[in-house]
């Protein structure tokens, strides 16, 4: 079976509940009833025990399965059995179709099955009342049109219980396999985004560390051919040897910077940001002032961890290109958003000629909590980058 719950099966507890009591109720009838003689009275006790029995030992541990199986068929021709003995005994005991009828549907998974059963109840009734009441034309007029409707109604309500429980089982085969697409997706998703962030380091350390180390190979060549006859010229390229191989420094730990996991474990999102101010700070010499008040904890957990990668992303952009002497990150609330602004002092550019893959990757990081990411510069400018995220992500409640 599915693991999702059909919606008969929801019922269950509460069927197994109303047996019980009509069970129940029934033993007392028999039991306080003045016209039965003693023998039907202890013969009314048998059969409803063993009715309970039956049930008790081939429908309760079945649970949901019991329609599959051979426990509903073995309990149904226990249950036709004692309808008909009851009927047989006291013609008030046909009380048990009510119960036995609903039952045939309920633990049959099929509807010829149901319908065999549904009629195999009838004609045991009508044997027992005819039983009890005397075989005679008469008796049969009054007792086969009267079990024959029953039956016509019990079908009706039969196949269209069967109709529910097959939308039900459709619809639960359904979730399942939504669910499963969905899970298929999200990986298929998750692998693209770590193929996406691989190609982006690719690219990063192709263009910035892979491209230094190719230049200071060069250099040191060119040092070492000019090393015996010029030697002002080899001090030349060991210089610039030194000056590559520092900028490749400062290149590997701004890519370091940028792929560091985001930390807020044991503290604020504000406490997140103004650490990585300080951490710029100390590793760049610039001037970084943050301005982060507590007013912002209300970010939901994703708001924060895109936020705080835009901060990254913002501060390798300053260390790599700007030339700026200070930077200053805000943290504003605004409404129902947060608005982020990493403002530098720095060379600035024209608006469109620096879209790369960290800005890029930038606005779809924001774009999936609603948000929107907005650069203004001007060359010899300075930049401003504003990042505004909602409170509560597009889609989502409160």
């Amino acid at each position: 079976m599915s693991t999702h719950e059909h919606v008969w099966d929801r019922f269950m507890t509460g069927w197994h509940v109303a047996f019980g009591l009509f069970v129940g109720l029934a033993a007392i009838w028999v039991g306080s009833t003045t016209h039965l003689t003693a023998t039907e009275r202890v013969t009314c006790f048998v059969l409803l025990g063993l009715l309970a029995v039956a049930y008790a030992t081939l429908v309760l541990p079945a649970s949901q399965d019991v329609r599959e199986g051979h426990r509903g068929t073995v309990y149904l021709l226990v249950a036709v059995a004692v309808t008909g003995v009851a009927s047989a005994v006291d013609v008030a005991m046909t009380m048990l179709l009510f119960v036995v009828f609903s039952h045939v549907w309920m633990f049959t998974a099929t509807r010829v099955r149901g319908a065999f059963f549904a009629a195999l109840l009838t004609v045991s009734a009508t044997a027992g009342l005819m039983t009890n009441a005397g075989w005679s034309v008469a008796v049969a007029r009054e007792v086969v049109p009267q079990l024959g409707i029953a039956l016509g109604f019990s079908l009706l309500l039969g196949f269209w219980v069967a109709r529910i429980i097959d939308q039900s089982k459709e619809r639960a085969d359904l979730i399942t396999q939504l669910e499963a697409a969905r899970a298929d997706l999200a990986l298929a998703e998750h692998a693209r985004g770590t193929l996406a962030e691989r190609e982006r380091v690719a690219r990063e350390i192709h263009d910035t560390l892979a491209q230094g180390f190719t230049s200071i190979v060069m250099l040191a060549q060119g040092a070492a051919a000019r090393l015996p006859q010029d030697t002002d010229g080899a001090a030349d390229r060991l210089g610039t040897i030194e000056e590559v191989a520092r900028d490749n420094l400062a290149e590997a730990r701004a890519l370091v910077a940028a792929l560091s996991p985001v930390d807020l474990d044991g503290r604020t999102f504000a406490d997140a940001v103004r650490r990585l101010g300080e951490r710029f700070a100390r590793e760049t010499g610039l001037a970084v002032r943050v301005e982060a008040p507590e007013a912002v904890a209300h970010l939901t957990r994703d708001g924060e961890v895109v936020l705080l990668r835009a901060v990254q992303e913002a501060l390798t952009n300053v260390r790599r290109h700007s030339g700026a002497r200070s930077v200053v990150l805000r943290l504003v609330p605004e409404g129902g958003d947060v608005r982020l602004e990493v403002t530098d002092d720095g060379q600035g550019f024209t608006p469109g000629s620096a879209e790369g893959y960290g800005l890029t990757g930038m606005r779809g990081r924001v774009g999936e909590v609603g948000g929107e990411v907005a650069v203004a510069s001007a060359p010899g400018g300075g930049t401003r980058l504003v990042v505004r995220v909602p409170l509560v992500p597009a889609g989502g409640t409160a």
